[in-house]
C-alpha cells in the first residue's frame, strides 16, 4: 500500500470533482488517485488522465490508505459491508463527504476502532475553491493535519463539532447552488437595464469575486463593504432598501433554515 493513494469509492459529481481537485493540485499523481463507480463509462476523461478507474471497490481499498466515501446516504450501509473485510484501522483512514450519516452510525458498522472523518466539501473543490468543513472522532486526532493537508490542496478547510455537520451542508456544499441563484438573478437583471445575456453574466461573476476578495483582504464583515459603497440619496441605498422590502433577506435565511430541516428529517 502506497501511503499516498486515494480511494474515492462514488464517482458522481462530487467524487470526481475530489478527483480532479487533487490530480491538477499537484500534490498527487495520477497513479496515486483510484475512483469507483459502476457504470465506469462516465469515467471516461479521468481514465485517460492517468487515474484508476474500476468498478471494484474491494481491490482499490487494498491498495490505498486514503479511503473516501463518496457515494448516496442509501448506498452507504452496502458499502460498507462490501469493503469491511479488507479495512484495518492500522492501515486505513475513513473519510465521508456523505450529507446525514453519523461517524457513529459508521463505525457501528466498521468497528469503533476505526479513524473516521466526516468532510463537507462543495463542488469548487475541482477549482481548488471549495470550503471544506471537518469533523473527526478520537481515532482520526492523529491525522487531523494530514487530512487538513488533502482538503487544503483544495480550497480553504475548517474543523468542527459533529454536531455542526447538518449546518455545514447547507451553508458550504448547498451554499454553492444559493450563490450560483443570486448570480443568475443578478445577470437576469442585467439583461433587464439593457446588457446581453453573456455581457451580464461576466459582469454578476467578477462582481461576486470581487466581493468575496474585499472581505477576505480586508476581513471585514459585509456590512463594513456595503457602508463604502452607500451614500446618502443614492442609487445603492435605494437599491438595497428596495430588496429588503422585498424580503431578500428573509427568504435567503428561510431558504437556509428549510434546507437544513430537510437534512434533520433525512436523519430521521
Amino acid at each position: 500500500m502506497n501511503q499516498d493513494n486515494v480511494a474515492i469509492l462514488g464517482g458522481g459529481n462530487l467524487g470526481v470533482a475530489i478527483a480532479e481537485g487533487l490530480l491538477s493540485n499537484g500534490r498527487y499523481e495520477a497513479h496515486n488517485l483510484f475512483i469507483t463507480r459502476r457504470n465506469t463509462k462516465t469515467l471516461q476523461g479521468l481514465k485517460e488522465k492517468g487515474l484508476t478507474v474500476t468498478s471494484d471497490n474491494k481491490e482499490v481499498v487494498k491498495l490505498c490508505k486514503w479511503v473516501l466515501l463518496c457515494v448516496q446516504p442509501n448506498q452507504l450501509e452496502d458499502l460498507l459491508n462490501e469493503i469491511k473485510p479488507y479495512l484495518d484501522p492500522e492501515r486505513h483512514i475513513l473519510i465521508s463527504v456523505i450529507t446525514g450519516v453519523s461517524i457513529q452510525r459508521m463505525t457501528s458498522i466498521v468497528g469503533d476502532s476505526f479513524p473516521v472523518v466526516r468532510s463537507m466539501p462543495n463542488t469548487a473543490i475541482a477549482i481548488h475553491q471549495s470550503m471544506t468543513c471537518l469533523a473527526f472522532n478520537e481515532k482520526s486526532i492523529e491525522v487531523k493535519e494530514s487530512v487538513q493537508e488533502i482538503f487544503d490542496c483544495l480550497g480553504s478547510t475548517l474543523v468542527i463539532e459533529e454536531e455542526l455537520m447538518a449546518a455545514a451542508t447547507v451553508l458550504c456544499a448547498s451554499g454553492i447552488a444559493f450563490f450560483m441563484r443570486f448570480i443568475r438573478a443578478a445577470t437576469q437583471g442585467g439583461i433587464q437595464l439593457g446588457f446581453d445575456a453573456e455581457d451580464a453574466l461576466k459582469i454578476a461573476v467578477q462582481v461576486s469575486k470581487g466581493a468575496s476578495g474585499l472581505l477576505e483582504a480586508h476581513n471585514s464583515h459585509p456590512e463594513q463593504e456595503i457602508d463604502r459603497v452607500t451614500t446618502p440619496r443614492g442609487c445603492t441605498i435605494a437599491g438595497l432598501n428596495e430588496m429588503e422590502h422585498q424580503g431578500f433577506s428573509p427568504a435567503f435565511i428561510k431558504g437556509l433554515v428549510t434546507s437544513y430541516e430537510r437534512i434533520q428529517n433525512m436523519k430521521k
